[in-house]
C-alpha cells in the first residue's frame, strides 16, 4: 500500500532555474498526495518564484547564511513533517532536512559534500548525461509520485502581476497587443555570456526587419553588461534591466513572442510558461539544463574542451565555444521561431 504523507517538505533552495526543473517533481507530489500540505523551502532572494507555484500551500524563505539556516531549525522540527525530500543534494540542504526530525529523508545517492549520509532513502541516477527535471523525478518517483505523462510546469500568475506587466511594458514604450521579443544579455558566470556586440547586432537586426521592439531583462547586478549592449545598438534599447522582481518573470516572459539569451534562468521560466527560446550555451551542457520541452533551439560552438562547466575559460582562444556561434546564426533560428508565436499575449 502507498504511503499516504500528509506534510511534505520540498528543499530546493537556489538558484532560479534549479527552482524551475524542480516544477515537475513538485506537480507530481501534489497530484500523487493531493491532501497533503506541502512547503518549500527556498533562499529568500527566490521566494516571489516559488510564490507563484503552482501546488505549494507555503513558502518557506530562508536567508543564505549559514546562521540564517540553522535559525530555521526549532520551527521546522516542530512541523513535524512526515516526508522530507532534498533535491538540492548538498551538506547543508540534507542537514537541514535531517535536523527536521523527519523519519524519511530522501535525496540523491550521488549527492555532494557527503549529503547522502544524512539520506533514509538514497535515489540512485543511472546516468549523469540526462536533464535536471528528469533526474528530479527520479526522486518523485521514489515517494510514490511517478509521472506517466509529460512532467508539468504549472505557475499560478496572478491577475495583477499581467496588469502591473502591461503597465511596464506601455511605460516603457512597448505599444499594447504588438510582439516584441525578450533578450537575456547577461549571466551569473562570465564563461557563459555571448559577446555583447554580438547580441546588440542581433537585437538591431530584429528591430530593423519588423520584429517588434527588442526589450533586455536582467536583475540589478547585470546592469552594466546591459548597458554595454544598448550603447553598441544602432535602435533604440528598451532596457527593463532591475526594473521587475523575479516574481514578475512569469508573466513578462509569456508576453514575448521569444527569448533570446544566455544560459540563465529567464530561460528556463521563459520554456516553462511555453515561449520559443533561443538560446547561447558554452562550458555547461544542453543535455542536462537546456531549455526543457519542444521548440527550442540552442546554439552553441563546437570545440574539444566544452562542456568544461567552469567559470574560467582556459581554452588559447578565449570563450571561443561562444565565440563561433555568429549573430546571423541566432538571427536564423530567431526567424524560424516567430511563426510558433504570431499572435500577442
Amino acid at each position: 500500500m502507498m504511503a499516504d504523507y500528509r506534510h511534505i517538505l520540498l528543499i530546493k533552495p537556489s538558484s532560479l532555474g534549479d527552482i524551475v526543473h524542480a516544477m515537475p517533481t513538485c506537480a507530481a507530489i501534489r497530484r500523487a498526495y493531493p491532501k497533503a500540505r506541502l512547503t518549500w523551502l527556498v533562499k529568500r532572494e527566490w521566494a516571489g518564484i516559488v510564490e507563484r507555484i503552482d501546488g505549494v500551500d507555503r513558502v518557506w524563505p530562508v536567508e543564505p547564511t549559514a546562521a540564517g539556516w540553522l535559525s530555521q531549525v526549532s520551527a521546522l522540527r516542530a512541523e513535524r513533517f512526515d516526508l522530507v525530500v532534498d533535491l538540492q543534494g548538498l551538506f547543508r540542504s540534507a542537514a537541514i532536512g535531517w535536523f527536521t526530525g523527519s523519519s524519511l529523508l530522501v535525496g540523491f545517492a550521488n549527492g555532494r559534500e557527503g549529503s547522502p549520509w544524512f539520506y533514509s532513502r538514497r535515489v540512485p541516477v543511472p546516468e549523469l548525461e540526462m536533464h535536471a527535471v528528469d533526474r528530479y523525478l527520479l526522486v518523485a518517483k521514489a515517494v510514490g509520485a511517478g509521472v506517466s505523462g509529460a512532467p508539468e510546469f504549472r505557475f499560478r500568475i496572478p491577475p495583477a502581476d499581467h496588469d502591473e506587466v502591461e503597465r511596464l511594458l506601455t511605460r516603457f514604450g512597448v505599444i499594447p497587443g504588438t510582439s516584441w521579443v525578450a533578450m537575456n544579455a547577461s549571466a551569473r558566470w562570465p564563461t557563459k555570456r555571448w559577446p555583447a556586440e554580438s547580441f546588440a547586432e542581433v537585437a538591431d537586426r530584429l528591430q530593423q526587419d519588423g520584429y517588434g521592439a527588442v526589450v533586455i531583462i536582467g536583475g540589478p547586478e547585470e546592469r552594466a553588461d546591459v548597458a554595454t549592449v544598448s550603447a553598441m545598438m544602432k535602435t533604440p534599447a528598451i532596457d527593463l534591466t532591475g526594473a521587475t522582481t523575479v516574481g514578475l518573470l512569469p508573466a513578462l516572459l509569456s508576453k514575448a513572442s521569444m527569448l533570446i539569451t544566455n544560459d540563465s534562468g529567464p530561460m528556463h521560466i521563459a520554456a516553462a510558461v511555453g515561449t520559443p527560446v533561443v538560446a547561447l550555451f558554452g562550458p555547461t551542457s544542453a543535455v542536462r539544463t537546456g531549455p526543457y520541452g519542444a521548440g527550442h533551439e540552442v546554439l552553441t560552438g563546437n570545440v574539444p574542451c566544452r562542456p568544461c562547466f567552469s567559470r574560467t575559460c582556459h581554452n588559447a582562444l578565449p570563450l571561443e565555444c561562444l565565440r563561433r556561434v555568429s549573430s546571423e546564426q541566432v538571427l536564423t533560428a530567431a526567424r524560424a521561431q516567430r511563426p510558433l508565436r504570431m499572435v500577442p499575449r
